[in-house]
């Protein structure tokens, strides 16, 4: 009796582990859509400032344009005349090796960017010890460029 108690025990156990683990979806960041006044203004920032790639927006007309990061993430920009409130909290954030030369662009183009706190043309570091900064698209998006390592 006690080997079938053990038996079923074990049966049960592994059973739960097969049902916990099936749950796991795996999520991956697909795209993140931001809705924008101009949309060629706000294109030719994404591809000029964060040289990100323009790629097909799957046929959704001519109001909607599609970017593309390194890792296959996606941005799509939707124009609208909606408004969204934006603050700094709200954010997205991309990572680079090269912070310090992407500082040096912004400023060669004139976009102003700032840390955490809001000083000029300079980092915070992060108590994980990441520098970061911040600016804003043509839209007022937040966007945070840090020197972090996933």
């Amino acid at each position: 009796m006690k080997k079938f108690q053990k038996t079923v025990i074990t049966m049960t156990a592994i059973f739960f582990s097969l049902v916990t683990s099936a749950q796991n979806f795996h999520f991956n960041k697909d795209h993140d859509a931001l809705q924008v006044k101009n949309l060629e203004r706000s294109a030719n920032f994404y591809k000029d400032i964060l040289k990100l790639k323009e790629i097909e927006n799957g046929g959704l007309g001519s109001h909607i344009r599609w970017f593309q990061l390194n890792n296959s993430v996606q941005i799509h920009l939707i124009e609208s005349e909606e408004r969204t409130q934006k603050k700094k909290g709200i954010h997205m954030a991309f990572n680079t090796d090269k912070l310090e030369e992407f500082m040096d662009f912004l400023k060669s183009k004139n976009v102003h960017f700032e840390n955490w706190p809001g000083e000029k043309n300079t980092t915070n570091d992060r108590p994980d010890g990441v520098k970061q900064i911040y600016f804003q698209d043509p839209d007022g998006y937040w966007i945070e460029v840090n020197d972090g390592k996933l």
